[in-house]
């Protein structure tokens, strides 16, 4: 049948396409369906450059994940050829009983990981471009960096359609359902196809696609802005760490000048969950507004004073949170032939290359070596 597959993955962005690669590499014929192009400016994959850093203060279960997700990013520059990660070192700041330096610093010494402790006066004196108030204690870890998302998702893309994917752009999936031999039909907007496993890779979608991540994958809009630095040799890959930080106007992130296309250089920035505005991912305003730019410009003005020149461009995504900010990883328990990736709550991006070596195995044997107890579906329905 050549509307028969081993596998299908609904979404090739960040997670899709990772696991698109994975299955393709194990030698399983693979479809790809994809709703827009890959890759495409109107998901939460997008944006230039993505963090990525070892010390991580959300939960200590993360770090093997990391540690996985590093080496098979040094595995796909190898085959793609092309250099996707790039080293800066990672600052994790915030008050000295915060959760953003604690947590780090304690991820830090569980993991045995290498680091050093600065205050606001040390950090500032070993990188100028930070200005944070006294009492401010930061985590500084040498292998922190940046991923380039973009190239990021059409290296998988490209190798999995080497290893015999098929991948489908501009067509839009209209629903999946389980057939009466236990295989699974996805109908789409172009046609009707069947396969021993599906995996969903849905993004902001995830919840259209899988009714009971209703109130477990909640999109929300987000937006990220780039400014000009008046002192550039502060803000470059060398000089400058990515960071993500703990403050009186909350908590934000942001990474050095960096852009290789020349499209749109200078220091970019975020607030995590900027205006806390749920949405609706076919009808979110992509457009940016003065109140978009002043929370951001605010933030920049206070603490990179020296990097808060003029705005060169503001762009909009999307996180999909869950209510315990965690992944959601795992089978359906009413469709075990079913798996889902969804939830990454605006830190998953770093973790795609093992996240699609997850879904992979989960299709292929319904288990995975991974430890992804934190991440399985059961923890909501196990609350009141």
């Amino acid at each position: 049948m050549s509307n028969h597959y081993d596998v299908i993955v609904i979404g090739v962005g960040g997670m899709g396409s990772a696991a698109l690669y994975q299955l393709a590499k194990r030698g399983l014929s693979v479809l790809g369906i994809e709703q827009f192009a890959i890759p495409h400016t109107l998901g939460s994959s997008h944006g230039l450059t993505r963090i990525i850093r070892l010390a991580y203060y959300e939960d200590q279960s993360y770090v093997p994940l990391l540690r996985r997700a590093y080496a098979l990013w040094a595995e796909v520059e190898i085959e793609f050829g092309e250099q996707l990660f790039f080293q800066t070192g990672s600052i994790d700041m915030g008050p000295e009983e915060g959760e953003v330096f604690s947590g780090s610093l304690g991820s830090c010494l569980d993991n045995e990981l290498a680091h050093e402790v600065f205050d606001s006066k040390e950090l500032s004196e070993r990188f100028p471009g930070y200005r944070m108030p006294a009492g401010t204690m930061a985590v500084y870890q040498p292998q922190g960096g940046l991923l380039v998302p973009e190239r990021c998702i059409s290296a998988h893309a490209a190798l999995a359609k080497a290893y015999g994917a098929t991948i489908h752009t501009g067509e839009r999936v209209l629903g999946w359902d389980i057939l009466a031999d236990e295989r699974v039909a996805v109908r789409t907007d172009a046609g009707r196809y069947v396969a021993e496993k599906l995996v969903i890779c849905g993004g902001a979608w995830a919840k259209k696609l899988i009714p009971r991540l209703a109130d477990a994958a909640v999109p929300e809009r987000q937006v990220l802005i780039w400014l000009a630095p008046r002192r550039a040799d502060w803000f470059q890959l060398e000089s400058f760490p990515v960071w993500n930080g703990e403050v009186e106007e909350g908590r934000f992130y942001g990474l050095p000048e960096f852009n290789p296309s020349g499209r749109t250089p200078g220091m970019k920035l975020g607030r995590y969950h900027h205006l806390e505005e749920v949405c609706d991912p076919d009808r979110v305003d992509r457009s940016v507004n003065p109140a978009d730019e002043a929370i951001l410009r605010g933030f920049a003005e206070r603490y990179f004073p020296d990097g808060a020149g003029r705005t060169l461009d503001m762009v909009v995504c999307m996180f999909t949170n869950t209510p315990d900010e965690h992944f959601v990883l795992d089978t359906l328990p009413e469709a075990p032939q079913v798996s889902v990736a969804a939830g990454f709550s605006g830190h998953g991006f770093k973790m795609a290359s093992v996240i699609g070596e997850v879904m992979a195995d989960l299709a292929q044997r319904g288990e995975t070596r991974h430890d992804i107890a934190l991440h399985r579906l059961s923890r909501f329905e196990a609350q009141p």
